[in-house]
């Protein structure tokens, strides 16, 4: 490869681990499949560093040619296990047989592209709603009501989420708006129980999986990238109860 393939290769790989990153896969891991890469395709030795806002890669290879790359991370994010498997898949592929760059771009370009479609996104989150409502003992009303709320947080999670600085601002407004329209559904129809429907409702914005992998790479030695991811879901968490509580004081239920 000539140097121009180089800063190709390493933007590639940057672009790699962003997807990942973005995708909610957890550090180790978008470290992990980035060095198995650039191996792949003949570098001697690959130096990457991932926290959750930034990566950093350095690719060596035999004619002593040395590159460093740094990608700030700016963009939310998201948990995608169908972007994360299709783009874990393509790391081992590469690592299996003779790489081509032009290759990786274009699978690299059609996993991005990759989107949920609205239907099964809305009703999963319709039916994991409902069904934690009645779980935590609500009744059929309730998981139906926890359901239809399901699918206004949908509707704010893509029209209003992309528009916030941040998850932390977006989870306070969206916890604050559906906690208040529950209250006062609840209000309005005595056989309906608030605290079901929010228990409901609720668990669609609480970032576990996010808190599982911050532990998982405090666990395995990443504490600066585990302790940053740690911190933003307690505060994620934090502002999405502060909205549900000052929905509840509002409202008087």
């Amino acid at each position: 490869m000539n140097k121009n393939e180089y800063n190709r290769l390493v933007d590639l790989l940057l672009d790699f681990g962003e997807a990942m990153l973005l995708s909610g896969g957890e550090v180790s891991r978008v470290e992990d499949s980035i060095a198995r890469m650039g191996r792949a395709f003949g570098a001697l030795e690959t130096d990457v560093f991932v926290i959750t806002s930034s990566i950093v890669l350095t690719l060596c290879f035999e004619d002593s040619v040395r590159i460093t790359s740094t990608r700030r991370i700016v963009s939310s994010v998201s948990t995608d296990f169908i972007k994360l498997e299709k783009l874990n898949d393509l790391s081992r592929k590469c690592a299996d047989k003779n790489p081509n760059i032009d290759e990786l771009g274009n699978k690299l370009g059609e996993i991005k592209k990759l989107h949920v479609r609205n239907n099964k996104f809305y009703i999963g989150s319709l039916l994991a709603a409902g069904g934690f409502a009645i779980f935590f003992g609500g009744s059929v009303p309730d998981g139906v009501a926890a359901g239809v709320f399901a699918l206004a947080i949908c509707l704010l999670q893509q029209r209003v989420a992309p528009k916030c600085p941040n998850s932390i601002i977006f989870n306070f407004i969206c916890s604050a708006v559906i906690g208040g329209c529950i209250c006062l559904i609840a209000g309005l129809l005595p056989f309906l129980h608030s605290d079901k429907i929010i228990i409901g409702d609720i668990m669609l914005l609480i970032p576990g999986i996010a808190i599982t992998n911050s532990v998982r790479d405090m666990l395995v030695g990443n504490m600066l990238s585990g302790g940053i991811k740690f911190i933003e879901s307690l505060l994620c968490t934090g502002a999405l109860s502060l909205g549900f509580m000052l929905a509840i004081s509002a409202i008087g239920v």
